[in-house]
């Protein structure tokens, strides 16, 4: 490797100070320390729990490399000649505690000797924070550099290469400073896959399992994070939370969630309305505090928002179609919302989240933010971020790399790397650090940019373009034989999606010029498929909104005007959707013969994770458009009368999905068999499903349509919430 190259892959990593000063360092310093199968573990008995279940890992992560599993240790009398010292309370380490460590959440890792046994010194690898968490970082850290462990690995598959013995260079001595966000962390939403793959339900009381549930705070330790929301519509004492506690992470909850409230299972019988029985919802927040087990450490979000994930103005007209009356309900909420959380918590740390109609009301006045109060900006589900230019110092950033919506994409990555540079650079560069939740969906579909997204917002923005991320990532995951032409898949792969025509100015543009223009994600395809079907056999969609009575009526999003009917909206739909997968098929095209051709380059062992990360991800973005294209061909034909010509078109459309399955089942492999049994939101199989009723109706108007027909998204929940039982929420 070339002088240049190292000095690249320094810079990646971030750290070219420390690894130039290191290795000058370990010149003088004499031999290196050399760390074998007789390596142990020093941890004091002091030490919090979630500093020990991270040396746990640690003596894992050393049992994969090395072959055997260090002992972990708590008294000086029973250390190895060669051993890792892990602290951050613990009188262990005495004088050995290093200085500098002064700011939160900063670390060191370095080399030093003791002399804990008469006529025995001990060399040690020193692994100190400044606090509770920063000593995790720092022990996960090690791992990462010294023994090779990637930190996605449970979602990579990405196991470190074995070794008979590991080097760590005498005298080395590497701080690393405070993160650049202050809060840092995943939002698990929209989780399907998750809960389909590996339920926790009877056994653990919980949508997802626990064991898997440990994996993802272990993830998010790894990646230098410290908080989680831990699920879409939970309870606060769901068995997840004091998890996430055990594991050393902050709870915070999302938008639609405020004090953790689960709205979307608000009584049926108990009204909804601040406005007309504020004590109602006073007290179902006082619960809610209540439910979250003693010493839970949580950022609390406050606000007032609809039942499920809509405006609360839905919920209430009183305030509909009037801002102003909306923005100062919610400001009274929040005011209330800080008092009772305040009454048992009086140090309380909180946060609002400008989702939606948040941003606009913001921006317009009419919400105002008590000082105490972190403001954190939304993005619009596609990685633009919602603040119009306007965000300023000690504020965040709420932003998905992972989206349900209709539009966007649930099943495959969405935000290209160029898109977080700008958007989260401009908050770095004007101080509005305070905060960054990542909405990861179910985190292994979005792997790569959730490292990117995380590694921002512990080092801030790397050096390197966007091509060159996709260089790092592919380098490290596939092998340096395989990265650049894997980087040049990458970047083909987000310029590949047809995009939807720009709109006018929104809550979202930074600029404040036209909305960007958004790309097609997994999600359209098929609920735009699934509605030119529809609309064609049965006149128009039936659909509801969260608390609504179902409505029969053409598509919201994308019937036009109001009252315009099927019939009306189904022929623009067509020709729209024609021209513009059409147009981006041949780029799909392209890319997987590009996929293709670059897997012969990929590293033996990792090509399952390049099948099931690379060639699944193209193939069901590829395959999705196609589908869509078909699916307005087959219709157009059938309209026309042309029945042969709408089978032909419906037997290509199912070809297509017989692709999709097998670049799916591709994936599937090891712990992961089964992985694609939930997808309930983005539901690959209910578009399937569709496809061959229309054939049946091709040839016999009144064939019977499979059930549920009228999918209106929200039954997915019945799943994803079917350990909940009858459970509701807590209005007494």
């Amino acid at each position: 490797m070339t002088g240049q190259r190292l000095l690249v892959v320094a810079l990646l990593a971030g750290f070219v100070l420390p690894v130039l000063a290191s290795a000058a360092s370990a010149k003088k310093a004499g031999s290196p320390v050399i760390l074998n199968s007789k390596v142990t573990i020093l941890l004091g008995a002091d030490e919090p729990a979630s500093i020990a279940e991270a040396a746990e890992d640690l003596a894992s992560d050393f049992e994969k490399v090395l072959g055997s599993k260090p002992a972990i240790v708590n008294r000086t009398e029973d250390a190895g000649a060669v051993t890792i010292l892990i602290g951050y309370q613990s009188k262990i380490l005495g004088s050995l505690r290093p200085a500098g460590l002064t700011e939160p959440e900063s670390f060191s890792i370095s080399t030093t000797s003791a002399r804990w046994k008469k006529g025995q010194p001990t060399k040690v690898v020193l692994l100190a924070g400044a606090d509770m968490r920063s000593t995790i970082y720092a022990i996960y850290q090690f791992s990462q550099e010294y023994l090779g462990t990637d930190p996605m690995y449970y979602w990579t598959d990405h196991e470190p290469a074995h070794q008979e013995q590991i080097e760590v260079p005498a005298g080395l001595k590497k701080d690393f400073p405070a993160p650049v966000f202050k809060y840092r962390g995943f939002f698990i939403n929209d989780e399907d896959m998750l809960t389909g793959w590996a339920p926790g339900e009877k056994k653990d009381h919980t949508g997802i399992s626990l064991e898997v549930w440990n994996k993802i705070y272990e993830t998010i330790l790894r990646l230098k994070g410290n908080m989680v929301c831990p699920g879409t519509w939970i309870f606060p004492d769901d068995p997840q939370v004091p998890l996430a506690g055990k594991r050393g992470l902050i709870i915070t909850q999302h938008h639609a969630i405020p004090l953790g409230l689960n709205v979307a299972r608000w009584p049926d019988n108990v009204p909804y309305s601040y406005t007309e029985h504020a004590d109602i919802l006073e007290r179902a927040w006082k619960d809610a505090v209540a439910e979250y087990v003693p010493n839970q450490e949580i950022l609390w979000t406050v606000g007032l928002r609809g039942l499920s994930d809509a405006s609360y103005a839905a919920a209430d007209p009183s305030v509909r179609n009037n801002d102003q009356a909306l923005g100062a309900l919610i400001t009274k909420a929040i005011a209330d919302q800080m008092s009772i959380v305040r009454a048992s918590h009086p140090d309380a740390k909180f946060i609002t989240s400008l989702w939606q109609e948040g941003a606009r009301l913001v921006q317009q006045g009419y919400l105002k933010i008590p000082p105490e109060v972190a403001l954190e900006w939304a993005d619009t589900g596609y990685g633009y971020l919602q603040d119009k230019g306007e965000v300023a110092k000690g504020q965040g950033a709420y932003y998905h790399v992972a989206m349900m919506n209709s539009r966007a994409n649930q099943l495959t990555e969405m935000v290209p790397m160029d898109r977080v540079a700008a958007e989260l650079g401009r908050y770095i560069k004007v101080g509005a650090t305070n905060y960054l939740l990542i909405n990861t969906s179910d985190i292994r579909p979005v792997s790569m940019m959730t490292k990117a997204v995380m590694d921002v917002g512990w080092k801030g923005l790397p050096p390197e373009a966007a091509g060159d991320f996709y260089h790092q990532w592919a380098s490290a995951e596939f092998g340096e034989k395989a990265a650049a032409q894997v980087a040049d898949v990458y970047t083909a792969y987000f310029a590949a999606p047809a995009h939807f025509p720009v709109r006018p100015p929104a809550a979202g543009n930074a600029s404040g010029n036209n909305e960007p223009a958004l790309e097609y994600g997994d999600n359209y395809h098929h609920t735009q498929a699934r509605r030119i079907l529809l609309t064609y056999m049965i006149g128009s969609p039936l659909y509801s909104l969260p608390g609504q009575a179902p409505k029969w009526t053409p598509p919201r999003v994308f019937a036009g005007l109001p009252g315009q009917s099927g019939a009306q909206w189904l022929p623009a739909a067509i020709a729209d959707e024609i021209q513009r997968c059409d147009d981006a098929q041949p780029r799909w095209d392209a890319l997987w013969q590009k996929a293709v051709a670059a897997e012969a380059l990929v590293a033996p062992e990792r090509q399952n994770f390049y099948k099931a990360s690379v060639l699944a991800m193209i193939a069901i973005n590829q395959e999705s458009n196609r589908i869509l294209s078909l699916s307005a061909k087959a219709v157009q034909a059938a309209g026309k009368g042309d029945t042969a010509g709408a089978h032909e078109a419906a037997e290509q459309a199912l070809r297509s999905f017989d692709a999709i399955h097998k670049a799916e089942a591709d994936a599937e492999y090891g712990k992961w068999k089964n992985w694609y049994r939930g997808d309930w939101l983005t539901g690959i199989g209910r578009t399937q499903e569709l496809m061959q009723a229309f054939e049946k109706y091709l040839d016999d108007p009144q064939s019977p349509l499979p059930a549920p027909v009228f999918w209106t998204g929200w039954e997915a929940y019945y799943q994803i919430m079917h350990y909940e039982g009858d459970r509701s929420a807590d209005v007494k």
